[in-house]
């Protein structure tokens, strides 16, 4: 029988059994026609490859990430993607769709046709995220129906106002109305979610409300109350602590979980690799090998119901990889629907593209240039010592918390240098309504110098944190002036600056120069005091309101429990 590739003397990993099997594959038409004993004596091929005894393991499979936290374009973001054994991805576009509601989905869809790794989108359901922020685009049920009717959809993306969806119960806020309208005319469609820190009733009730998956940081007792519910977990590495790590390796658990990235730096990207180093981190705290595989291809395809894919078996695609040593996970070559797409042992070089987005996404931040009295505080109340909201940054999380700080307000200004902490500040960049808001900061981000960024989640709005007007000036201007991206500025001096032409979210570099950028901005944040395992992720989610507990968007400070905006002076002291 004729085939178009025969790998033989490979240890293949049958997901079924969750073991290696010495044997032999055949290829034909991109799909896998045949897995076991039988070879040359059986197949007439085009290629024989001699696989010399390495691991056939499949391509891996993200199902929940988004491709604009790497801050690259999808073409980029697949060139990284291949040479980290990653063959299918579920990216959803929420951050391009704040930017450019319908039209930036659609854009990134058409930035992905001609990747290498296949890209089926999730749909953004949170655009914006809450009614407590200025976004440039909305994605309106409306669109829903568009993007499902035109576009290669494969899910609902997170729903991440849980807020909404566990104290509305009359159904009349826009998450609601969204899930109700996805379970009455596409009721199979998987719905994502974004529930952090909920047990009990609250966690129930989104369960309740169709929404099936969560990935955010977990813990043991958080896990437990959702995988007992029939609630799917994806855990990216934040989750990957010693404790979790152990209960899911000695609990019978493998069919209720998978890992997943969600948001990788593109430094990290281009050292550590993908989904691929994930797996690696669980073999090193002790995962067995065949089932860190089985959680980064066979449970991700199930729960996305990909049936053609995560497995080496006859009719599944013909994606794969070649590991040479399994307990570090090398990745020799990739194969990508059985065509050679990444040999470790030859030149991988990214080639330039021209221009993949219109005109108008490279002109998307609308401010004038700011001077230091944009970062003058003013009050309405009367002069005296208050009690001020400040938002504490915590190493090791994305969470903030709310402490009460004494600033003394002095002729309708608020002296914020005095109460021992940096300002932090955001401005409405889509020319809509001019907003601005202030607040105090403190914990672990920078002691001194400033930080501007249009890379602010999920708004992406202007947000500068810093220690002196004019070098938060100095850094705004200069984001400004390229129209989005990072600037780090102390005493004067740029230390850093990555620009993000795209929407002021992405640059069309490659991901290796990028990776170099996004180092040396880290660095700069880091020398200015910011102490935290991710500073760029950090920062940028300040104003992100669905994330506890204070954050900060253009309508004021956000209390993310409640789902309201509060002041920033509490009462006097």
């Amino acid at each position: 029988m004729r085939v178009d590739l025969l790998i033989q003397d490979v240890q293949i990993y049958n997901s079924y059994f969750k073991r290696f099997i010495s044997g032999n594959a055949a290829i034909v038409g991109g799909k896998f026609l045949y897995v076991g004993q039988q070879g040359t004596e059986a197949f007439e091929a085009d290629e024989v490859l001699d696989g010399k005894g390495r691991y056939m393991i499949p391509g891996l499979i993200d199902i929940h990430l988004h491709i604009e936290s790497t801050m690259v374009t999808p073409q980029s973001f697949s060139h990284g993607l291949i040479r980290s054994g990653v063959t299918t991805i579920v990216p959803e576009p929420h951050e391009m769709a704040n930017v450019f509601g319908l039209d930036g989905v659609k854009a990134m869809i058409r930035a992905s046709q001609d990747c290498v790794a296949d890209m089926f989108y999730s749909l953004p359901s949170s655009v914006p995220a809450t009614a407590m922020e200025t976004t440039g685009g909305s994605i309106e049920i409306e669109d829903l129906d568009e993007l499902l009717r035109t576009e290669r959809i494969i899910c609902l993306g997170e729903i991440m106002n849980y807020v909404e969806v566990i104290t509305d119960l009359d159904g009349k806020t826009k998450t609601n109305q969204i899930l109700s309208h996805i379970r009455r005319h596409y009721p199979h469609l998987i719905i994502e979610g974004h529930v952090p820190k909920l047990l009990d009733l609250d966690l129930h009730r989104m369960i309740y409300s169709g929404v099936d998956s969560d990935h955010t940081h977990q813990t043991i007792e958080g896990m437990e109350a959702r995988i007992g519910a029939g609630m799917f977990i994806e855990i990216q590495e934040k989750s990957m602590t010693p404790e979790v790590m152990t209960y899911l390796t000695e609990h019978d658990v493998a069919e209720h979980f998978c890992f997943v990235t969600d948001d990788v730096m593109a430094d990290s990207f281009e050292r550590r690799g993908h989904l691929d180093h994930l797996v690696r981190k669980a073999i090193g705290m002790g995962m067995k090998p065949e089932e860190a595989i089985y959680a980064a291809t066979f449970t991700p395809a199930k729960r996305m119901r990909m049936l053609d894919r995560g497995a080496i078996a006859p009719g599944k695609i013909g994606d794969f990889m070649l590991v040479s040593d399994l307990e570090h996970l090398t990745i020799e070559r990739v194969f990508k629907q059985g065509r050679l797409v990444y040999d470790r042992g030859k030149a991988y070089t990214q080639q330039t593209a021209d221009s993949a987005f219109p005109a108008h996404y490279y002109e998307s931040v609308r401010l004038p240039l700011l001077t230091e009295a944009d970062f003058t505080v003013t009050t309405a109340v009367a002069d005296g010592r208050y009690q001020c909201r400040a938002m504490m940054v915590k190493n090791g999380s994305t969470f903030t918390e709310e402490q009460l700080l004494e600033a003394e307000a002095r002729e309708g200004r608020l002296n914020w240098q005095a109460a021992g902490c940096g300002l932090i500040a955001t401005f409405e960049r889509y020319g809509k309504n001019g907003n601005r808001a202030f607040g105090l900061i403190g914990g672990d981000t920078i002691k001194r110098g400033a930080i501007a960024t249009t890379y602010s989640h999920d708004n992406h709005n202007l947000l500068v944190v810093g220690h002196n007007p004019a070098d938060m000036a100095m850094a705004a201007n200069e984001v400004i002036k390229c129209q989005g991206g990072f600037c780090v500025v102390e005493n004067g001096k740029v230390l850093a600056k990555l620009e993000l032409p795209v929407g002021g979210i992405l640059t069309e570099a490659p991901l290796e120069e990028t990776a170099r950028q996004v180092e040396a901005l880290r660095h700069a944040m880091e020398s200015l005091g910011y102490e935290h395992y991710n500073p760029i992720m950090s920062i940028s989610t300040h104003s992100l309101p669905v994330s506890p507990a204070l954050k900060i968007t253009d309508f004021g400070l956000i209390d993310v429990n409640q789902g309201r905006v509060v002041p920033l002076i509490v009462e006097p002291k």
